[in-house]
């Protein structure tokens, strides 16, 4: 059958970089086809189980007639209670649920909606780099220009603020930045936070803080809120996610809270774009946002023990890295003589293992590669024997 029209993307998507993930995503496919025993620490997706409680809650919730109807965007009250009271015992942040929480189909949707909610064609966004990829893809579709701040090593993985050019930052209308950070696993102390207020506040930006692994951390060093910092409720929000403290990447919830009208803006979008989070999701949500701790703790003691094993493998192999104190990654220097792309095409196609080059996250990545703690300790080990004999 022949085609009748001819298709023609739109401008938007035909200036894309391939989206990362997906490309990860071919490649593995690829390499299982042809029958390799892969060891995937490439997507940053746990392979822990939901906790048994929180799908119980789901199963309940599933069955209620009340929940088979379209939800409020902005999400239940009873859900957004439920993260206010979640920020008041974590973070001792007080939050009006009714104005300053707004549920998410997603924390990525949160990051993509909210160039479109206060950034104009022209407009400048600033975002961490290297960083999630929808930071400047989000900027992009609401016909912004994203600036990369590079986090490099020398500075702790912290962007350097005053060196965003004067002209740029007439036309910045936001800035994202995400600790403790994904990919290079870096926290951020709370006198960063307190500069970065300042700064919103010098420029008249928006502050929007990726909170995702907040609560992905090792030896008790709790990694705090931007919203804890005095101040940073007047200029900014914190977006998170239930994925990755909950394992719960495929139910597709999450939050955004702060700043009333930056809140407010941001449901003004969702109303006009989608129909909120499923209820029976969000009531397993609360479900969730109520766990006791020791389940978490259990949680990152699985993490840290995977960290370790694959720290100590990397040693071995002499491969640089900082021991993470939060996140389930591990950001390593590439060998000598490689470029990130070149090292990962290296573990994929003579080791087995599927990593994520640094450069995907953008320039400032290169030389790095990011493994994700998601496979199993004896997994990890193995991993660590196969680059020893390939290295």
């Amino acid at each position: 059958m022949s085609p009748r029209i001819q298709v023609s993307l739109a401008d938007r998507l035909r200036s894309l970089p391939p989206y990362l993930f997906a490309e990860i995503d071919r490649l593995k496919k690829e390499a299982l086809a042809a029958g390799v025993d892969l060891i995937d620490v490439s997507i940053g997706d746990p392979d822990i189980p939901t906790p048994e409680h929180i799908v119980a809650s789901m199963k309940g919730a599933v069955e209620k007639p009340e929940h088979h109807r379209y939800p409020s965007s902005a999400g239940m009250l009873s859900y957004r209670a439920a993260v206010a009271e979640w920020y008041r015992r974590r973070f001792s942040v007080t939050l009006d649920p009714a104005t300053e929480v707004v549920a998410l189909i997603g924390s990525k949707e949160g990051v993509a909606n909210m160039p479109m909610a206060f950034v104009n064609p022209g407009d400048a966004v600033l975002y961490t780099s290297p960083g999630y990829p929808v930071y400047p893809i989000g900027t992009l579709f609401a016909g912004g220009e994203g600036f990369p701040l590079p986090l490099t090593k020398a500075n702790g993985f912290l962007p350097d603020l005053d060196s965003v050019p004067a002209e740029i930052l007439r036309r910045t209308r936001l800035f994202f930045f995400n600790y403790p950070n994904n990919p290079t696993s870096a926290s951020a102390p709370k006198e960063f936070f307190e500069q970065v207020v300042r700064f919103a506040e010098q420029h008249n930006l928006i502050a929007c803080h990726d909170a995702a692994y907040s609560e992905i951390f090792f030896n008790g060093k709790r990694p705090p809120s931007f919203l804890e910092t005095e101040g940073a409720k007047e200029v900014g929000v914190e977006l998170h996610s239930l994925s990755k403290t909950y394992n719960m990447t495929g139910w597709r919830l999450g939050f955004a809270c702060g700043h009333p009208e930056i809140v407010g803006g941001l449901a003004k979008i969702k109303s006009n774009i989608d129909s909120g989070a499923f209820q029976a999701v969000q009531e397993a949500g609360i479900t969730a946002l109520q766990t006791d701790d020791h389940v978490l703790s259990g949680i990152r003691q699985t993490y840290q023990a995977r960290r370790d094993a694959l720290a100590e493998g990397l040693r071995q192999v002499g491969i640089e890295f900082d021991l993470p104190d939060a996140t389930f990654y591990i950001w390593a220097r590439v060998p000598s003589g490689h470029t990130s792309a070149s090292f990962v095409e290296l573990l994929l196609k003579k080791a087995g293992i599927m990593a994520t080059p640094g450069n995907g996250f953008g320039a400032a990545g290169e030389g790095y590669i990011r493994f994700a703690l998601t496979a199993p300790v004896d997994r990890m080990k193995e991993a660590a024997e196969r680059m020893k004999t390939l290295l």
